[in-house]
């Protein structure tokens, strides 16, 4: 038998993936919503001083986020898991998947600049190290946003 041109074209990565096709969505999703949901927590109690949460020299944070900055980065967390899902197609949102796609490109470039840092207090390449935060940020948020810029990237790559 003799295959027609169809069958000898391969197969776009998200037919490739079968019954594993959500599986890396699913992961990005619950990874931001949970974010999300962290700081909805960390919005409505109390921080004590030290929590590693943001950046500090000499024992002193540089900055003390609001309650309501807080939420709007929970918000923002939670619509980067509906961009994810739109982008995958696991939620229709009636927007075009090259807009989702570009956008989704976006998300992963911001994340890996995040992760890269600004040279001086955040990122892989921070000047100022010895505090909680310092830590945290070469061992948790960064690594962390690396793996999330592969995931988003490697979900709008397969759309």
């Amino acid at each position: 038998l003799e295959r027609s041109d169809e069958w000898s074209q391969p197969l776009p990565l998200r037919n490739r993936l079968g019954v594993m096709n959500n599986t890396l969505p699913f992961i990005v999703c619950s990874v931001f919503l949970g974010l999300g949901v962290w700081h909805f927590y960390m919005a409505a109690t109390p921080v004590s001083r030290g929590t590693g949460a943001v950046p500090s020299v000499g024992g002193k944070p540089l900055f003390v986020p609001s309650a309501m900055a807080t939420v709007a980065v929970g918000v923002v967390l939670v619509l980067f898991a509906v961009l994810v899902a739109g982008t995958a197609r696991v939620l229709p949102l009636g927007v075009p998947i090259f807009a989702l796609r570009w956008l989704s490109y976006a998300l992963a470039f911001g994340l890996l600049a995040r992760a890269v840092g600004e040279f001086k207090y955040v990122g892989f390449f921070k000047r100022v190290r010895g505090s909680r935060f310092a830590t945290m940020d070469t061992f948790v948020y960064s690594p962390l946003c690396v793996l999330l810029a592969t995931g988003v990237a490697l979900i709008a790559h397969g759309t």
